[in-house]
């Protein structure tokens, strides 16, 4: 072989294997150092090229596919060799070579599905990446997502949504937080926000909301002939109230609908960071692109204006807004504005899509089940005769004393959980890896536990995991038959880093449904199809929904 070939083959080599060393160890989790790496890594190569009497065009033009080529085949060699950590962890052939396959199979929002039938497939451990395992094993939740367990998973580098001059960890929001000791610091504001003394204070709102929407599909009846989209205004009930939770003010869409778009802009905001979450270093350089920014940039200015307009105002009012700014340090040093904006996304989103899913689903089942709506409709009139007329107060202690209300919120979050996959854990950049039960999580490897897939496992829940059930959560510990293992129940997450919101999000999901259920009577619309609904369900980190028309009318007018 020619010497100088020789040359320029093991260069070439040499900078293939050197460049996908570097992004093995160093993980890029913004598009700067894969730029670097893709642009200077062939350079050696040309330049050994050029000196050999190549022309200079010629000489990148040669240099830069063999180069590129190479390292792709370097990677997928590896990935796929038995010497990759996750080697010995069966799942489909292009999940275990690129995360782009995640991304393809996330594009239509049927993720859950697909990890589903993954599961059904492989088993209770599933390689869906590079360098990432999907696990559905009860006995590892606590191992994760405990005390001892692991910080967030780089999912949540490529889900930033807020505008942001600065990439400083310390202005990331709550949820997005993958550092554990800043995570637990800034989790005492959102305590303090969500305590009992706290809930207390926001019982009267949820009340106040809850009142608005009843008269506002009574009012919608009327005008639309009983037929009403009720997800719709469902949405613009949690909406509202994240408004007056977080900001002290009402976005008034109960009023007005989405006349300005915010919803509109919020729920296509969601769209891309389900995407690039599974290549953090896409969603940086995306941004960059109007295309990339326009929906999210739209609803990271929404949300800048509601923080500007509320911080202007003078008063000392209770609201998460308040806590934020005063505690999340301490009760002397205030929170920087741009972590304050990444909160206040967090909370419109975390506090109206969730809750607003959970409820449309609920209405969708009982309609589903004719038996299951009279039989909560009993439950309720017995202990709140009459609160369509104001009469009868709700009460929040009653409430969740009601064994079938609860029977059916709790099977609704089983099969419907409001975060349906994004559950994922890494451990600690720079620890050197974590030992869960008797596995070894490598650093660099993250770990994901879809609920979605977990809650309809049956060793978990028994019989007809996939059926709405009700009665499983009355029957069980009295019925050998009826398995139900709590142990395997996380809709609301588990551990230090689950949703702060729980207390608050059921003390809704009781009140609404109390409420829904007593005033009025309900039925699919006729001529809807009433298999849409599931078909339209997409999962967006939560649960992006559809239509779901109703044929409603006040009871007793």
């Amino acid at each position: 072989m020619d010497p100088n070939l020789q040359l320029s083959v093991a260069i070439l080599a040499a900078s293939a294997l050197a460049t996908h060393l570097w992004f093995r160890n160093f993980e890029p989790q913004s598009y700067t150092p894969v730029l670097v790496g893709l642009l200077l890594g062939p350079a050696p190569l040309a330049i050994s090229l050029w000196r050999h009497s190549y022309f200079i065009s010629t000489s990148f033009c040669l240099a830069y596919p063999s180069f590129y080529v190479s390292v792709l085949l370097s990677i997928v060699v590896y990935r796929l060799s038995p010497l990759h950590p996750l080697a010995k962890y069966p799942g489909p052939l292009l999940a275990r070579t690129t995360k782009l396959w995640a991304v393809w199979k996330s594009r239509d929002g049927k993720l859950p599905l697909c990890y589903e039938y993954l599961h059904a497939r492989y088993g209770p451990i599933v390689r869906i990446g590079p360098n990432e395992l999907s696990v559905v094993e009860k006995t590892l939740i606590p191992h994760i997502f405990g005390v001892q367990g692991m910080p967030k998973g780089p999912i949540w580098d490529g889900r930033r949504i807020t505008p942001s001059n600065s990439r400083n960890q310390g202005n990331y929001s709550l949820i997005g937080q993958r550092n554990s000791l800043r995570h637990a610091q800034l989790r005492k504001a959102w305590n303090r926000a969500f305590s009992a003394e706290a809930l207390l204070d926001y019982q009267d709102i949820v009340v106040n909301r809850a009142r608005e929407l009843a008269n506002q599909l009574e009012a919608a009846c009327k005008r639309n002939e009983g037929q009403v989209d009720i997800a719709k205004w469902i949405s613009y009930f949690s909406f509202d109230f994240m408004g007056d939770l977080a900001f002290g003010c009402s976005f008034d869409l109960l009023q007005r609908g989405d006349k300005d778009g915010y919803q509109a802009s919020m729920d296509k905001a969601l769209i891309l960071p389900s995407l690039t979450q599974h290549v953090p270093w896409l969603a940086h350089a995306i941004r960059l692109l109007p295309v990339g920014s326009s929906a999210t940039g739209a609803f990271g200015a929404f949300a800048v204006r509601q923080a500007k307009n509320r911080s202007t105002q003078n008063v000392i009012r209770k609201d998460l807004f308040y806590h934020l700014v005063n505690n999340t340090y301490s009760e002397e040093e205030a929170s920087p504005f741009p972590l304050i904006v990444s909160n206040a996304v967090l909370a419109i989103i975390a506090g109206s899509d969730t809750t607003a899913s959970v409820l449309s689903n609920i209405v969708y089942y009982l309609l589903s089940s004719p038996l299951y709506l009279e039989r909560l409709r009993e439950e309720i009139d017995q202990s709140f005769p009459s609160i369509y007329d104001g009469s009868t107060s709700l009460d929040a202690a009653r409430l969740a004393e009601l064994p079938w209300l609860n029977a059916v919120i709790n099977e609704t979050l089983r099969l419907q959980p409001p975060v349906p996959t994004g559950l994922q854990r890494a451990p600690e950049q720079g620890g050197g890896g974590r030992a869960i039960g008797t596995m070894f999580v490598e650093e660099g490897t993250a770990i994901q536990v879809p609920p979605f897939v977990l809650h309809r496992d049956p060793r978990y829940f028994s019989p007809d995991p996939q059926k709405f059930w009700p009665d499983r959560w009355i029957l069980a510990g009295k019925d050998p038959k009826v398995v139900l293992d709590l142990g395997a129940f996380i809709p609301f997450s588990f551990g230090p880093a689950n949703c702060v919101g729980k207390r608050l999000a059921l003390l809704e999901l009781r009140f609404v449904v109390a409420l829904l259920i007593n005033r009025f009577e309900l039925d699919f619309a006729a001529g809807w199809d009433v298999h849409s609904w599931e078909a339209n369900l997409r999962d967006r980190f939560v649960m992006s929904k559809g239509e779901l028309m109703v044929d409603m009318k006040p009871r007793g007018k």
